[in-house]
């Protein structure tokens, strides 16, 4: 009774017959053939040479689709079984379009080899698993073909998008990620370290209690972190400038943003004044430098110059909220 309960509603694949596997081999053909092709759907306007890739491995995987279906009209006539992955135990899986439309041209590539080794490792496996020769055969055959793609991707890969293309294409994801990640984090944690400054020590001094200076800290982080957030993600929708999802943008500066306020607000919730403002400014130290070595590394901003814009109005805040926590 208890094991009909917990019985999965999934095949064995040592239930399965030689005409099942066939069946499930064409719609496994099938399934990544459209993948390659949504891949170089998705690419062509930015990345022609990666999707000719895509597309030829689509070709390769529908010549394979129709070697199958001719064993399979050979053996067993024109009726195909229904049988998909999702209906086999242990069948390995592909994601859905809908969760793939963010992939990065790299994860893409990734993908694709996972893709072909996961095939090709789960046929080896079956075979080993399974007794009747000619299954055996069979999956043995299938395995083959399924390395056989990996060597076929490269070659593609080779053909369509050599070192030069490759070199421009890794540019402009390069580009893509500073435009879209690291140029509006990089704002906000410009903005949440050195326009938090001002309030947080002013407060520190003026009531010299470390709660109310946490408190005083904490809204405006989040308040700056809301409103840096909402302005980036308003002002520009990236059709026209590329700069990207207008989402993405605002989250990367608004979280930046409060962070770079958090980072010295938090030492407040040491109870000792002076402890927590020595440890907020050593924070404030390395946030600033932070910032001047992001600036070198993504802006081509150089990094003396760099650090003398970013620590010399950090250090001017600083002292404006000194003098007026002091007033």
């Amino acid at each position: 009774m208890l094991a009909r309960f917990f019985r999965s509603s999934k095949r064995s694949f040592e239930s399965l017959s030689e005409q099942e596997i066939l069946a499930l081999a064409i719609a496994s053909e099938e399934d990544d053939a459209r993948i390659y092709l949504a891949y170089a759907d998705r690419l062509r306007r930015e990345f022609p040479a990666s999707a000719k890739v895509f597309e030829d491995m689509a070709e390769v995987e529908d010549t394979h689709r129709k070697s199958l279906f001719e064993i399979h009209r050979q053996r067993f006539g024109e009726r195909i079984p229904l049988i998909r992955r999702e209906h086999v135990e242990g069948f390995y899986e592909r994601k859905p379009d809908w969760l793939r439309a963010n992939l990065t041209l790299d994860a893409m590539r990734r993908e694709t080899e996972a893709m072909e080794e996961q095939a090709y490792r789960f046929y080896v496996e079956a075979a080993k698993r399974t007794s009747d020769a000619s299954t055996r055969e069979l999956l043995g055959d299938l395995a083959l073909a399924e390395q056989g793609h990996e060597d076929i991707a490269r070659m593609l890969g080779d053909k369509h998008t050599p070192e030069d293309v490759k070199r421009d294409e890794n540019e402009t994801v390069h580009r893509q990620f500073v435009l879209t990640y690291v140029q509006p984090g990089l704002a906000g944690l410009m903005d949440g370290s050195v326009s938090t400054l001002a309030p947080i020590f002013a407060a520190a001094f003026a009531t010299q209690d470390t709660w109310q200076t946490f408190l005083v800290g904490l809204s405006a982080s989040v308040g700056a972190g809301i409103s840096m957030g909402f302005t980036e993600a308003a002002h520009d929708d990236g059709k026209i400038s590329g700069r990207g999802s207008p989402v993405k943008r605002g989250l990367a500066c608004g979280i930046m943003t409060a962070l770079g306020g958090l980072g010295h607000a938090l030492p407040y919730l040491i109870p000792h004044l002076w402890t927590a403002t020595i440890t907020a400014a050593i924070i404030v130290f390395f946030e600033l430098w932070a910032i001047a070595f992001i600036q070198n590394r993504y802006m081509e901003t150089p990094f003396l110059r760099a650090a003398f814009q970013v620590v010399l109005g950090g250090g001017l805040v600083l002292g404006a909220g000194i003098l007026i926590g002091n007033g």
